[in-house]
């Protein structure tokens, strides 16, 4: 770019050109059938994929051997330590013997309590090994549930023979929960902690003797592991994950790939829990496939834990940088007064990625104006849309400048758009589909449409309907809408994000109620970070009426531009007491369950439509 461009660029950063996305462009064949259903294919074949995730392992180890597979820093952010490929399949093999010698097949599994680390994912790949699944749960079934019953009910679904978990101290409580479930339960942990703990190094350390085997007599059909549904509508659903189905994204994503496989290692930094779909299959499988190092990030977008994350970035400097959105509007925020981590980040960045909810247009242009400032391009962002019984099944894989796509199917998989009401349900099928639930018939029988495509519940339209090409636009959850008594439906997963994003960054996330409501209502949660904010502000009133005062003007101005009663938000509730993981109103990822939070707080719900307001409701 030359100095005029540059200087134009600094302004408008949508005026500068962007990286080159190593991906093919969008081709589609769309079969519009007679009862108004739309079947979407890719015109794309499917690339190369793995046997196994075991043979996968097994292949990088030979192609690698000295190359750094897994980092992970020392308590109190001291230094990396990690593993070699080589180092990694020869403790992974001995795992695999291990749970061999015990007698461990298909039939059993081995549970995973705690968070991300080398040991996790070494335990991992040895249950893979051994034939015998993993079944990795949410910390927060174990660290912050009083009762522990999202974890007896796991626990009961898989019958694990083992138990892991990083410290059995830590975990002590959820592990004497679950002993008196099953007496006899072997229990491993990292730092050999625990009443009657084997010591994860001393298992690692068990010599080889029918691995090699054993890894033979997987096939694509083995299931490799157990994941669970976040239990936003009950109880979590165990989900087996089979290696055709982890082999299948891999193909998909190959047969999108532009060019040939460079020798550079790329760098991956990971702080999403490998107890769901996107980091613990997709990531996780990704960063294999690429024979590429996966650096483990201790921070979260969290007061008081991103600083870590910044930390890491200091010295990791990702080529794929994948997060919840959330990440990113902390991100943006800490390079805004930080040129150091700016160049840090963007030094070998190739493109980025966000999931699990959709991206503001107000973070996206901080985000490309950072990149445009460090770089003089913007930067390419995609995002992959699926779900735990599917795995990843949509892609946006071609420049755009829309946030919020939901993209177009991964070669491979046949995606149908059912009609449901005003929109349209968005269903799979393919080769990362999950058959069913484990140990569940009935909602197995009940997940799947007459053809066999399974039912994400989710709705979805084209961005533009004369040209189907330019993907698809996420349009709600279909369980989620309702009317109000006038009998306009309000589409609750389109409006929730354009509130946040109206009102940020003072408030974290939002609820929407007015179901035969004569008005659409919220209640809202503060950010942490806007609330510091309203606190070192030194201008007249608590930080309560401050936050009051500026979500009635953020939200008339939202309501002045809202085009209709659908879009339009007339009381609000400022919510003091967090959501809870117990009473299902959030999962571990952060996201918060609509119904079960209208559910617990019918109160606050009461006092937003009181004939006089309830206390601490705001009219605007």
């Amino acid at each position: 770019m030359d100095g005029v461009d540059s200087l134009a660029a600094a302004r408008d950063p949508s005026t500068a050109p962007f990286k080159p996305l190593p991906m093919k462009g969008a081709d589609i064949s769309v079969d519009r059938r007679a009862d108004g259903s739309i079947v979407i294919t890719s015109n794309h074949a499917p690339g190369e994929g793995p046997r196994t995730i075991s043979h996968l392992l097994a292949e990088k180890a030979a192609a690698h051997p000295d190359r750094p597979y897994l980092r992970q820093r020392e308590p109190g952010h001291g230094p990396w330590r990690g593993v070699t490929y080589a180092e990694a399949l020869r403790a992974v093999e001995g795992v695999s013997q291990w749970l061999l010698d015990r007698g461990l097949t298909a039939d059993d599994s081995v549970m995973i309590l705690s968070g991300n680390s080398i040991e996790h994912a070494l335990m991992t790949l040895g249950a893979y090994g051994a034939g015998a699944p993993a079944a990795p749960v949410s910390p927060a079934y174990s660290l912050m549930s009083a009762d522990h019953g999202k974890l007896k009910h796991c626990f009961d679904k898989v019958a694990p023979k083992v138990v892991f978990a990083q410290s059995g101290v830590m975990f002590e409580k959820a592990i004497a929960t679950l002993r008196a479930l099953k007496p006899d339960l072997l229990l491993v942990t990292a730092d050999g902690t625990g009443e009657g703990a084997i010591a994860f190094d001393t298992v690692a350390a068990t010599v080889p003797r029918d691995v090699a085997a054993k890894r033979e007599s997987l096939t694509p059909a083995t299931v490799a592991k157990y994941l669970f549904t976040s239990g936003s509508t009950g109880m979590p659903k165990g989900v087996p994950q089979t290696h055709a189905m982890m082999a299948g994204v891999i193909a998909g994503q190959e047969g999108l790939r532009a060019d040939e496989p460079s020798d550079d290692v790329p760098n991956s930094l990971e702080w999403m829990p490998w107890s769901h779909i996107s980091a613990g299959n997709i990531g996780f499988n990704g960063v294999l496939w690429s024979g590429g190092t996966l650096w483990i990030d201790e921070g979260k977008p969290l007061p008081g834990m991103f600083e870590t994350t910044i930390k890491n970035l200091y010295e990791v400097s990702p080529v794929v940088f994948g997060s919840a959105p959330i990440a990113f509007s902390m991100l943006a925020g800490a390079m805004e007064g930080d040129p150091v981590l700016r160049k840090a980040f963007f030094k070998n960045l190739k493109y980025m990625g966000y999931g699990g909810a959709t991206l503001s247009d107000d973070v996206y242009t901080r985000m490309q104006a950072l990149a445009v400032a460090e770089t003089g391009h913007r930067v390419p962002l995609t995002t992959m849309y699926g779900a735990t019984e599917t795995q990843g099944v949509t892609v946006v894989h071609w420049l755009t400048e829309r946030v919020g796509l939901v993209g177009l199917p991964l070669p491979g998989i046949a995606l149908k758009l059912a009609p449901a009401g005003a929109k349209y349900e968005v269903r799979v099928k393919g080769p990362t589909v999950a058959s069913g639930y484990h140990k569940d018939p009935e909602r197995t029988a009940a997940a799947f449409d007459e053809e066999g495509f399974y039912k994400l519940g989710d709705a979805a339209r084209f961005v533009d309907p004369e040209d189907p090409s330019k993907g698809l636009v996420f349009d709600g959850r279909v369980t989620e809408d309702f009317k109000l008594d006038s009998g306009t439906w309000v589409s609750v997963g389109v409006l929730r994000p354009d509130l946040v994003a109206a009102c940020s960054p003072y408030i974290h996330d939002a609820v929407i109620a007015g179901q035969d409501k004569p008005f659409a209502a919220a209640m809202v949660w503060p950010s942490p970070a806007g609330l510091a904010a309203l606190v070192a502000d030194e201008g007249p009133g608590t930080p309560l009426e401050k936050l009051t005062a500026i979500l009635r003007e953020r939200i008339g101005a939202f309501n002045a531009a809202a085009g209709g009663s659908s879009r339009r938000v007339a009381r609000v509730a400022i919510l003091t007491e967090p959501p809870s993981i117990d009473a299902g109103e959030i999962t571990d990822k952060g996201y918060v369950n609509q119904r079960a939070t209208l559910e617990r707080r019918a109160k606050v719900v009461e006092g937003l439509y009181a004939k006089e307001p309830g206390e601490g409701v705001i009219v605007i």
